[in-house]
Order: structure tokens, then sequence, then C-alpha cells
């Protein structure tokens, strides 16, 4: 197939065209249409830095203009997340070019940047797979440039990484072209690629994933519970569907720690694998989670287990490559959202979702969906409403820097459907669903899936447990919901009522239940049945909260404190709320207790967006003024009006305070449920003084505001100390 680059199309990037047109064309057009592309504001350096790359990569071309090859800027690689600066397709060859405008040398990190980039397109990148690829690092100002272009030491087809300033890139790319005359082209569709996971990074995963018993994240006692049957269950069902040409869907339920996390990640590696050393070709299966810190945790607790166990052997690897490796198994569910949506004609005409033929590419099997036969849905129950993911869209993401899609018709779980529902042949998802578990405003859950079934995909075949009657799933009315559907099978094994998590305490989830909902006889049974084995206890006093974590912990075990993210008054107990942001969940849940980052400091407490999915050994559940008990019941109050001096109680008189009341009942039911062996509740005391002109020194803190909340929790007959 001959390189014929003359189609310009703004799909994963920023701008691209062939290297006549881009040549000829005015400077300040090619940046208007960087800063259109972009989806919002550019930084001020980003934009200047553009400009400059624009320069050098017109003088780079020059000798080359009148031949076939395309320049393409900020290319976006499907589902990874990452963007490279430039890249350029010419004579066979892809160049992944980095940037440092206006610097003088290279650092190891620059290197390791531009080397990433080159050894994602080869690992994930199907039109890169068989290619050379060329990382070529550029600190604008560099007065030297590698003399020496060599392969890599792997034999894969990526050199070894290129540093030039832009004074020297001309040469340094003649004698690139020079060594590798006989590259045949590149495909034309290169830009719409497909992911596609290469087998050596799908053997790469397993052996990562096999080796890591992941006891920090998530402990599995076998011998007490076997989760292997609801295993056995889903595996069989993707089987079926397989040989049946069909579309299914699994629903595997359970209470909080039952282990529908491990379900997860062990259908991924044994569906790719069914028992063969060997992954099984085209019958992949990718693990996809909405929640940014335990994506983040799992990644990096699985790499650097894998770093580590190489270092013991003897053997070199980087940190990079491990995270790599983690990612083709385990992925942010917006990047596989996002990269769907790419695909698809825009904007949205008459309310049907429709494919760009000229933005995917079409294949036998597939279709226009993804590459993998089974995609895993964890917490599916946090899946967006309609509402919120077309609002998302339509803004362009949060920050309005993301692409933007007015008059979205479909939730996030019809979509997904969807996106399953593009492959010719046969697709299941399995969605992995917490009862009472959604924690966030616009989180639809199971009930929204099982409307979108209902609704909009009738053909694809249901598996559900019959036993999801309590009110955390879909009012209880789950059974209702599907009884005019034809195609539903119900199974007991689908459901995980045992927890794994507190593997000390099979009642905790059952207490937790109890104790919010006011069934007081039922709690105070339950407590007795489980103190021994799993320590519960009570307190005023944050000092001897931590007192009584740090008597606990013992040799590597993991202890903090937690809050909901409605929680205001934790100042004065010297707690402050961890910071949002992926990394710094990954120093909370996995750095050493010497570390001032760690859990175990007890200075940074985690919300339940933060320790969703996840777990610690003990806890401190540090019990604000949010969520109190009076007269037999809950009240909820927020602490958002300006200035922000007072609570403002949550009456549920709009659709909006009363979803607000059920995610902050939601987010206690989480809390509550994620220490492994034991944990301790702090109920502040107060502020009871009054200042010298008689009102009180803290009317944000009053003792009554925390007074029924503590008597009603002692009331259970939890330990105080």
């Amino acid at each position: 197939m001959m390189e014929e680059w003359t189609m310009v199309i703004y799909t994963r990037c920023l701008y691209n065209n062939n290297f006549l047109d881009f040549f000829n064309e005015d400077n300040n057009s090619i940046f208007g249409k960087l800063c259109d592309n972009y989806h919002g504001d550019a930084q001020t350096t980003t934009r200047e830095a553009w400009k400059e790359e624009i320069n050098i990569i017109k003088n780079l071309i020059a000798p080359y203009k009148n031949e076939n090859g395309q320049v393409i800027f900020e290319y976006d690689i499907p589902r990874l997340g990452k963007r490279i600066d430039v890249v350029l397709l010419f004579r066979g060859i892809i160049f992944c070019l980095e940037f440092k405008v206006g610097k003088l040398d290279e650092t190891g990190a620059d290197i390791d940047q531009v080397l990433d980039y080159a050894l994602d397109l080869k690992n994930f990148h199907k039109f890169s797979q068989d290619k050379i690829i060329v990382p070529i690092l550029i600190p604008t100002n560099y007065s030297a440039s590698s003399v020496s272009i060599v392969k890599s030491a792997y034999d894969d087809g990526v050199l070894n990484p290129l540093v030039s300033g832009k004074d020297n890139l001309p040469f340094l790319f003649e004698k690139i072209i020079e060594k590798y005359p006989s590259e045949s082209p590149v495909d034309e569709n290169w830009i719409i690629s497909p992911y596609a996971p290469t087998p050596t990074i799908i053997e790469a995963a397993r052996t990562l994933y096999e080796n890591h018993s992941v006891e920090n994240i998530t402990r599995h006692e076998a011998d007490k519970v076997s989760t292997d049957q609801t295993i056995s269950y889903v595996l069989d069902v993707i089987k079926k569907s397989k040989e049946n040409g069909k579309k299914s869907i699994c629903f595997v339920t359970g209470v909080p720690g039952a282990g529908k996390t491990l379900v997860g990640l062990d259908v991924a590696i044994k569906q790719t694998y069914q028992g063969n050393d060997e992954p099984v070709k085209d019958e992949g299966a990718v693990y996809l989670s909405g929640n940014g810190p335990l994506v983040a945790v799992l990644t990096e607790a699985l790499a650097q287990d894998n770093v580590q166990k190489a270092k013991e052997k003897g053997l070199k690897k980087k940190i990079t490559d491990s995270r790599r490796e983690v990612s083709k198994s385990i992925q942010m569910i917006h990047r596989y959202r996002d990269n769907m949506l790419m695909k698809i004609k825009n904007p949205v005409e008459n309310g049907v979702l429709e494919i760009d033929p000229t933005k995917a590419v079409k294949q036998e099997k597939t279709g226009f969906g993804e590459v993998e036969h089974v995609a895993i849905f964890d917490e599916a129950q946090r899946s967006w409403t309609h509402k919120r993911l077309a609002d998302y869209l339509k803004r362009g993401g949060t920050y309005g820097n993301k692409l933007k899609v007015p008059n979205f018709p479909l939730s996030e779980a019809a979509f997904l459907i969807w996106s399953l529902d593009q492959r010719e042949d046969w697709a299941t998802i399995v969605c992995l669903v917490g009862g009472g578990q959604e924690i966030n405003t616009g989180e639809a859950g199971i009930s929204e899936w099982i409307r979108a079934l209902n609704e909009k995909f009738p053909k694809w075949d249901v598996y559900i447990s019959p036993k999801l009657t309590e009110p955390e799933y879909a009012e209880g009315k789950v059974n209702e919901l599907l009884k005019d559907n034809k195609n539903v099978t119900y199974s007991d094994k689908l459901h995980l009522s045992v927890s794994l998590r507190s593997f000390r305490a099979e009642k905790l989830s059952s207490f937790v239940h109890s104790l919010l909902n006011f069934e007081v006889d039922k709690a105070k049974e339950l407590y007795k049945e489980i103190k021994d084995k799993y320590p519960i206890v009570l307190t005023r006093d944050i000092e001897t909260a931590k007192k009584w974590l740090h008597g606990k912990v013992r040799g590597t075990e993991r202890t903090g404190v937690l809050i909901t993210k409605e929680s205001a008054r934790y100042k004065p107990l010297g707690i402050h709320v961890l910071e949002s942001g992926d990394d710094n969940a990954v120093h909370w849940f996995l750095d050493d207790k010497i570390d001032t980052r760690s859990s175990n400091y007890l200075e940074d407490a985690a919300t339940e967006i933060q320790v969703q999915g996840l777990e610690l050994d003990y806890t401190c559940l540090l019990w604000d003024a949010d969520m109190r008990y009076k007269d037999g019941k809950w009240e909820y109050y927020t602490f958002r009006y300006s200035p922000r001096t007072k609570w403002g109680k949550q009456e549920g008189n709009t659709e909006n305070s009363r979803e607000l009341m059920k995610y902050m009942l939601n987010a206690y039911r989480v809390l509550l449920t994620r220490a492994r062996m034991g944990m301790v509740i702090c109920v502040p005391a107060g502020n009871p003084n009054i200042s010298s002109n008689g009102y009180p020194e803290d009317s944000t803190r009053l003792p009554e505001f925390y007074d029924g909340t503590y008597e009603y929790l002692k009331s259970l007959g939890i330990e105080e100390i």
C-alpha cells in the first residue's frame, strides 16, 4: 500500500497534513488550527512552543517537501492518555519528536519520556507494530547531536533514543533515512489506527499479575471464601457467547470487600489465556475502572512489585516498563470511552450515534469496536447518568479542553454497551457492581444499565443474581425492572455475599448495613459476634484514636484516617484532607511508613472518592457534623454557604437534595468498610467554649452537632476507649 497523504483528519491530533501542504501553509494558519483544535485555552508556554516547532519542522522537511510524508502535531496515543509533540511518517519510518523548547541539554527524564512514547506505539498501536520507530529528543538550544543510530538490544524495531538541537536535526534526520532506505510504507490510516496490544505486552502483563499477590490491596482468604465459582460462571458465559455469536452482559454484585475487583482481574487474565501458555489470539479482555485512585494504586503496586522481583533476580527493569505492562490489563474507563467518542459523527444528529468511517478503521471481526471481546467495568454503579455525561461532553470536559460533543443522546452505561455492540462477531460485558456505593452526583447505579438493556439493546443476553432485593441495588427493584426482558438468566453464583476484605469479620457488611439503617437490635448482635475477631472501638478524641491505631499495626500493616468529602471541620483536630490527584493517592497508599506522605502518618485524611475499591489494615473514621443522628434518623448538612461560616441542612425537598443525601449516606457506608482488620470511629466532642462576649467560640463545632451521633453509636454496644 502506497503512502498517499491527502486527507486532513483532525482526529486524535491537533493538526496533520502532508509534507508539501504543511510546508506551503502559512505559519499563522497552522498555529491557529492548533489553538482551535485544542478544545480550550492553551498555556502561553505551549503556544510559544508550537510556533517554534512549526519553524523547526518546516526547515527539517524542506529538502523532502515534494515526497509523500505526513506531519502530525500533538498525537494522542489511543487509550493511554499520552500525547506526542510531533510525529513524522516518512519513507516507512515513524519519527517521534519530543521538543524541549529553549533548553540547552537533555535530562534522563526527558529521554525516558520520548522513549516511552515510542514504546507505547510499538506495544499498543496496531499500525506501528512492524515499523521502525525513531524517538528523538529535541532540546532546541542543544549544541550537539547523537551520532550512533542503532536499534535497541530488544530487536523490536525501536531505535535507542536520539538527542539533537534544532540546528543539527536536519543532519540527523538525513542519516536515519539513509540507514533505513528500504522500509515498507506506513499504513495510510496510521492516524486512526486501532488500539491493539502486542502479544509481548500481553505476556508481560500476565506474568506481572500472576506473580503478585496484591496483598496490600485486596486480601484473599481462599480457605474461607472462594470466588472461583463466580469466575468460572463468568468464563462460561463468555465461552457460550463466542460459540453462539452472541452479545452478553454479566452483573457481578456483592457487599463491599466481597472480591469483585479480584473477580474482574482474574477474568481478564484467564480469558486472555484460557489455560494455555500463550495468549489466545483476538480473545483478550480488559479491566476498566472510572476510579482514578484505584487504577493508579493498582498500577503502581503491580509495577513496583515487578521491578523489585526483577531486582531480586539480578535483573534491571525500569518502572516505566512495568507500568506499561500493567496498562494492557488495567485502564481508565474514560480513555476507553474517549477513544470510542473519536469514532462517531460529530455533532450527533437526530439523537442517533453513528460511526464516521473517516475516523475509524473497520475490521473484519472487530467492526468499529475495540480490540477486546470482553470488557470488565469495575464499580459499574458509578457510571454517569445521561444528563451528567451529556453536560460534560457539551462543555468539552471538566475544563473545556477536551472533545466537545453537543446533544449526546446516551448515558455512560448505554454508550459502553453501544461500544461493544459495534463488534461484528460477539462480545461480553462484565459489570462489577457494589450495592449502595454511588457516592457522587450523577452516578446512575445498576438501574441505568438495566434500563439501557431493556430500551436500546433488547437482544443482549443478561446474566444476574436473583438476590438483589436490598434497597442498595436500584431501590430493591432489580427483578421488577427485568421482568419483561426475555433474555435474562438468573444465577446465585453472580452475587458475592461474603466479605473477603474483612477476613477477620465476615459479618462486617451486615453490621454496617444495620448501623446505617437503625436496625439497633440486629446491629448489637452482629457487633457482639465480630468484635473479638474484628475490633471496632469508639472515641471522642483524635489523639486517642491515633494511639489505638499505632498500637494495633505491626510490620508493614497500614493505617490511615478517613473522612467524607462533605466533612468540613477537621483542621482544629490537626487533620488535613489528602489533595486530589492520583499521584497523591499512590503515595498515601503505597509509601513506606517513614514517608510523611504515607497514610501511616495519620495527618492527611482520604475521602470516599480516594479510597473506594481500596483498603487499609486499620482505619480511623473521623465522623464530622455532615451526617448527624437525631430522633431515630439521619440529618444531613453541607458546609457550602458563602461565607463559609455555618452548616446548612439538606431538607430533601428537591430531587438534587434527595440525591445528595443518598450519596452522603453511601459515603459513610464506603468508609465504614475500608478496614481489613479493625477500626476506630472518632466522633469529636466539638467546642463547648463560650467567648467573653457570650457567644460560642466556634459555632461550626457545637457539641450538639456531634453528641447524638456518638450516643447512638455507643447504644449499639461499641466499646469506648
